[in-house]
């Protein structure tokens, strides 16, 4: 395959999934945008997109602040003046509990990264796909169909609203060619999970026993894309 001409956008792009995917996407020629908050990592990232195929735009921001994800979209048109996929992969894993006392805000920050982020860059990139008739790929999560822990309940809640958003927008951009999709993967060795407490608690169990690289994930992305 080859995305060539292609212009990408990836968000979390400094690591797991989103890195994995920049850097598949710069290898089949695409102009990549890697979008994520912590600018040494993105350094490293644009620096293997480029020994891979080509250099990345590189944008520090932060999605969940509104400037900065008009920035996202608006640096992107500015410098490859189109955009044919939207990659929302930035996302949070965190635990709260109702005992605790603390998961109004743990739900908060969750639903802000991991829904409202997903609901305004598509938004604002719609006018731009529309007219290239591009894709939309949502990261979510098995977790959105079933509680991997009463901990993680905000996560898993989240992942289940991304699903509901992804038919949605599907069925409202579907009639203007934009393909929308999302992925579901079980659990992926990224730095979501890079304690082996965290790992512990889940007991996330997958017919192979084992976990998925975040390379495999990118090639399922990839080949969503393809028109």
């Amino acid at each position: 395959m080859s995305f060539e001409s292609k212009v990408v956008i990836v968000t979390g792009a400094s690591s797991g999934i989103g890195e994995a995917a920049a850097l598949a996407f710069a290898q089949e020629k695409a102009d990549v945008v890697i979008v994520g908050r912590n600018e040494e990592r993105l350094k490293k990232v644009a620096e293997l997109c480029e020994a891979k195929g080509k250099a990345p735009l590189v944008l520090k921001a932060d999605v969940t602040n509104d400037t900065d994800a008009k920035r996202i979209i608006t640096e992107t048109i500015e410098k490859y003046n189109k955009l044919d996929i939207l990659v929302n992969n930035a996302g949070v894993l965190l635990d709260a509990t109702l005992e605790d006392g603390d998961i109004l805000s743990t739900f908060d920050e969750t639903i802000k990264t991991n829904v409202r982020s997903v609901v305004n860059l598509t938004m604002l990139a719609t006018p731009y796909l529309k007219a290239s008739k591009g894709n939309v790929l949502n990261v979510s999560s098995v977790a959105g169909t079933q509680l991997v822990s009463y901990k993680y309940t905000a996560y898993c809640m989240s992942k289940a609203a991304i699903n509901h958003f992804t038919r949605g927008a599907a069925l409202e951009l579907g009639r203007y060619g934009v393909r929308v999709n999302a992925i579901s993967p079980g659990p992926v060795k990224t730095r979501l999970f890079n304690t082996s407490t965290v790992i512990d608690e889940l007991e996330l169990k997958t017919v192979l026993n084992r976990w998925s690289d975040s390379e495999e994930i990118a090639d399922t992305i990839l080949y969503l894309q393809e028109n």
